[in-house]
């Protein structure tokens, strides 16, 4: 008992934490104690987080009349609901709305991801005055009220007829998408060693040859994180949407608020809760398919190889 108390006010002397166990060469172990909490914890974080999502689904599957119902688990279950999504008779079009989404976040993506990886690299890599107010000027056009451009960009749109077109959807969409890209992938390309790149130049290859054939395939998991991360900050965007397209070019977002149920002046919730839920699953399980590479690619620039 006295060697254990010496023990305890040894480690608690060095200031490692008595109820952790360390043995060399392994990870840390948390004590029981602090085991059953961290469990505790983790749990309580994934019910409140998918709470919401899982009521929409149960909502969703619940037949109109049972709309209201607070039961914890599906009851009266129906596909009726799925089938009044995509159903036109009521003047819906979630489907083309579906495709609007998939072709304006994939434009806005792609564009976003060839300006943002260059400039990033530039922010980066080179040097030159004024850098570090670039750089605060890309984060802070990430924060720039999307409310404040309505105005504007729809006057301009419309004297230059753009109104109700692709690009007027996808060009916004890309001010918001590209300094996201331009900030994380900064960050990513920072923590870079140089000396791959100076290898490569020190061998001959010119500086875009070491960019392409050897930046780019190492930064290959923060390109694709950034990626994710760009199509669906596209995908979710709703409010300029919502003042710029028409009945042919609205995306999905705008599509569900404007949705109407089976039957005139009926509060579509049961609707709109299988609209969100067909527009939700494909996120997540893009999320949970490539979850090992979204990690990769955010803890890769935190560690200096």
């Amino acid at each position: 008992m006295a060697t254990t108390d010496v023990n305890e006010e040894t480690r608690t002397d060095s200031g490692q934490d008595p109820t952790q166990h360390y043995v060399e060469g392994r990870k840390p172990t948390l004590s029981l104690g602090k085991g059953i909490r961290m469990y505790v914890g983790v749990v309580l974080i994934v019910v409140w987080g998918l709470a919401p999502f899982y009521w929409m689904m149960i909502t969703a599957f619940r037949q109109v009349d049972f709309t209201y119902d607070t039961a914890l688990y599906p009851t009266h279950v129906t596909w009726d609901n799925f089938q009044t999504v995509f159903s036109t008779r009521q003047g819906n079009h979630f489907g083309r709305a579906l495709a609007n989404s998939v072709i304006i976040s994939t434009a806005a993506t792609v564009v976003g991801l060839l300006f943002g990886v260059s400039a990033a690299y530039a922010l980066a890599r080179l040097r030159f005055k004024g850098k570090g107010l670039v750089l605060g000027f890309v984060l802070g056009a990430s924060m720039f009220p999307g409310v404040a451009l309505i105005s504007p960009l729809f006057q301009l749109f419309r004297d230059i007829g753009w109104f109700g077109t692709y690009q007027a959807l996808i060009i916004p969409d890309i001010s918001f998408v590209l300094p996201l890209t331009i900030y994380t992938l900064t960050a990513f390309f920072r923590e870079m060693p140089w000396e791959l790149e100076e290898a490569a130049k020190i061998d001959g290859a010119t500086p875009g040859e070491a960019f392409r054939k050897v930046i780019l395939p190492l930064a290959a998991p923060g390109i694709f994180t950034t990626a994710i991360l760009a199509f669906i900050a596209a995908w979710n965007e709703f409010l300029i949407a919502s003042q710029l397209s028409n009945d042919k070019t609205q995306p999905v977002t705008v599509a569900i608020a404007s949705f109407t149920g089976s039957q005139p002046h009926q509060e579509p919730y049961t609707a709109v809760m299988a609209a969100g839920t067909v527009v939700t699953v494909p996120l997540i399980i893009l999320v949970l398919a490539f979850q090992r590479k979204i990690v990769a690619g955010l803890t890769a620039g935190g560690v200096k190889g």
